[in-house]
């Protein structure tokens, strides 16, 4: 059976605040995976980019995808299929999301300075893309060293 209540007890029991708001400071995780997300929807959007390339929609061409060089063809279906991929990994902040989002970031800064020829060798490119590599590999070590060991 149970045992009595005795008056104790009741001085045992902290009340229930149900106003209070909660104080949640972001840690280095939190903002890691926040800053996946953002890439997540902007790889997205580079995505969709570059596949309304390839049917067309805003294409800079009369002649269609067809017309373009077979290295502007190729890389613009390397990165419409994998930003997509980057961005479904990004936004589950899985481990090999950020490994494909990576491998995107570094063969677009290839493509536009040792192939220039394909995309036309756009250096703010090159360095928004390292603006967003150098933020990633902070928040990644911060996250990190907030890690218990």
């Amino acid at each position: 059976m149970t045992e009595p209540f005795t008056p104790n007890q009741s001085r045992e029991l902290e009340p229930v605040h149900a106003d209070e708001e909660e104080h949640h400071d972001l840690g280095w995780a939190d903002r890691l995976v926040l800053f996946l997300r953002v890439m997540a929807a902007l790889s997205l959007l580079k995505g969709l980019y570059h596949w309304s390339l390839v049917i067309g929609v805003g294409a800079p061409a009369d002649g269609g995808f067809e017309s373009y060089p077979t290295p502007y063809q190729v890389g613009t279906v390397y990165f419409a299929v994998i930003d997509l991929v980057a961005a479904v990994g990004l936004w589950l902040a899985a481990p090999w999301g950020a490994v494909v989002w990576l491998t995107a970031v570094i063969s677009m800064v290839a493509v536009e300075m040792i192939f220039p020829q394909v995309y036309g060798g756009r250096l703010w490119i090159v360095g928004v893309e390292a603006v967003l590599l150098s933020c990633y590999l902070w928040l990644a070590l911060q996250s990190a060293r907030e890690q218990p060991a």
